[in-house]
């Protein structure tokens, strides 16, 4: 069974948010892995600050099914389409990684771009993903973190459990 990696964010009502997500999470896949919850200033625009996690599961669902379920939990959770890629979340839900997989369409973008970019995408997946190779550069998750070098993408821990 393929294990998902899920990057979590929200920067509106964001505890709430983000406990809600999970419970619906939680019926997507078993084996559940859950990071710390960090916090970070709002990325690409002038905002308040986001919750960001990652999640890892083992799934049965194709990766397109379980990306079209994640946008369903995304609506569900107030999910404005409307707006700017940088700007507000009630629920941003991506699939950072499915297996080995890499597929680069208008329906699946995996992996995420977003790992080797983002601090707040690459932090908490490190965390539940060290050691697993990122499939397109080969390198362990890890090492992408440890030649990470944005200062400008400050990130840190927070006392926040996700069960709530």
């Amino acid at each position: 069974m393929p294990k998902a990696f899920i990057g979590i964010g929200s920067n509106v009502d964001r505890e709430q948010n983000i406990r809600s997500g999970m419970h619906e999470l939680n019926h997507l896949g078993a084996g559940i892995v859950i990071s710390t919850v960090y916090e970070s200033r709002a990325y690409g625009f002038i905002g308040d600050n986001f919750y960001n996690l990652a999640v890892g599961l083992d799934t049965e669902l194709a990766p397109a099914v379980l990306a079209g379920l994640l946008r369903e939990i995304e609506d569900r959770h107030g999910r404005a389409r409307n707006l700017p890629r940088f700007s507000p979340r009630t629920l941003d839900l991506d699939l950072l990684l499915y297996g080995d997989m890499v597929c680069h369409d208008e329906d699946l973008n995996v992996p995420r771009r977003d790992i080797m970019t983002c601090a707040f995408v690459l932090k908490p997946l490190t965390e539940i993903a060290g050691e697993i190779r990122h499939p397109e550069s080969g390198l362990r998750i890890r090492e992408i973190w440890e030649a990470f070098d944005r200062p400008d993408q400050d990130i840190w821990p927070v006392e926040f459990s996700v069960v709530g």
